[in-house]
């Protein structure tokens, strides 16, 4: 691996950015962020109490690590938490999640187009868990990324899928669960990657590695990832669920005019800048409390954000990933547009600014 690489801190804001801000809650500094010697992709971090605790595919199985701060995780021990002993195949991007003080890991597995959602669980982070249950997902298609959360007092899992049984596109789908490991109902689509800023990269064009997060007014935010994994184009895109509206239908969520968190200009929503010091910034874990929702940052702070990127100038591939710790914040008074679609064309709340 390569020595850790210290970054310079906080994206350069544009002059309408700063603009906005003064009719924003005022934002406090982000700490600096950096590189880690972590050599991976998909970060999903969480803390419980003064402990961090990240998990990670290892190729054929999962291992769990544990430190005092996300950049002290890519030195910490990581301990195998499970073995693909049923040679299910490819194990992707595992989450990991708490829900009634236990803890569920989910991950997708398979070959191809058998990749599906499953989950483990244990009392304990790094130790104890069980035989892999797969999860009944609606439909049973290709799926990936999946992540619980609750809101409004119900249990969600949000994923990445295909509609029928080939690759065209990713989607993001969303369904109620009834345990952590018992989905209930339907499917429902709540986002395609039709904008032209997620499509600069296709085949297949992609949503995917969504991250559920509450604004400061309690309205429901799944960020995501759009434009293809292997490229710089990669980036952090929003979709924001309208104040009183139903996660099920789609007409209820409006998306981000563009990346708030990418590397190219001309694929930025106006008035965020791109990266300074990464290339492809994408597949984020807001590292929560518990990972719960509910403790979701108020405005005028930043809090702790990890991701995978490249470094800059470094030619983009998926083996020169690396985990970067990095801030967010909530950022005021952002309109997302959309047109010819059923209601309202315009929603305008809380955003989010993601610093490198």
């Amino acid at each position: 691996m390569k020595p850790s690489r210290r970054l310079s801190g906080a994206v350069a804001l544009t002059l309408s950015a700063v603009l906005a801000a003064a009719l924003s809650t005022a934002v406090t500094a982000p700490a600096e962020a950096s590189q880690t010697a972590l050599r991976a992709a998909d970060p999903s971090v969480l803390r419980v109490g003064g402990t961090y605790v990240s998990v990670q595919s290892t190729g054929a199985g999962i291992a769990v690590r544990q430190a005092a701060s996300t950049a002290a995780l890519a030195s910490a021990p990581a301990r195998q938490v499970w073995s693909d002993t049923a040679g299910r195949g490819e194990v992707w991007a595992p989450e990991i999640v708490v829900d009634g003080g236990r803890y569920y890991i989910y991950f997708s597995a398979g070959r191809g187009a058998a990749h599906r959602m499953y989950a483990i669980s244990s009392a304990t982070p790094d130790s104890g868990y069980g035989a892999e249950t797969k999860l009944a997902l609606p439909d049973d298609r290709w799926a990936i990324d999946g992540t619980l959360f609750t809101f409004n007092g119900q249990r969600w899992f949000v994923w990445s899928g295909w509609a029928g049984d080939t690759n065209v596109e990713q989607n993001l789908y969303i369904a109620r669960m009834n345990t952590p490991t018992a989905p209930t109902g339907a499917r429902y689509v709540i986002s395609q990657p039709r904008e032209g800023w997620e499509r600069v990269v296709g085949n297949p064009f992609i949503n995917e590695a969504p991250e559920a997060i509450k604004d400061p007014n309690g309205q429901l935010h799944v960020t995501y990832s759009a434009n293809g994994s292997w490229s710089d184009q990669y980036c952090l895109a929003d979709l924001r669920l309208r104040a009183g509206g139903d996660p099920t239908y789609v007409w209820d969520w409006y998306k981000s005019n563009g990346c708030l968190f990418g590397s190219h200009r001309e694929t930025m929503m106006s008035g965020w800048d791109p990266t300074l010091h990464v290339d492809g910034p994408g597949h984020h874990s807001f590292v929560l409390l518990n990972g719960d929702i509910n403790t979701s940052p108020p405005a005028g702070s930043t809090f702790p954000l990890m991701f995978h990127a490249v470094p800059k100038g470094t030619p983009y591939s998926w083996a020169e990933r690396y985990w970067y710790t990095g801030t967010f914040a909530w950022w005021g008074g952002a309109t997302y547009r959309r047109a010819n679609v059923p209601g309202p064309t315009a929603d305008t709340g809380w955003s989010l600014k993601f610093f490198e």
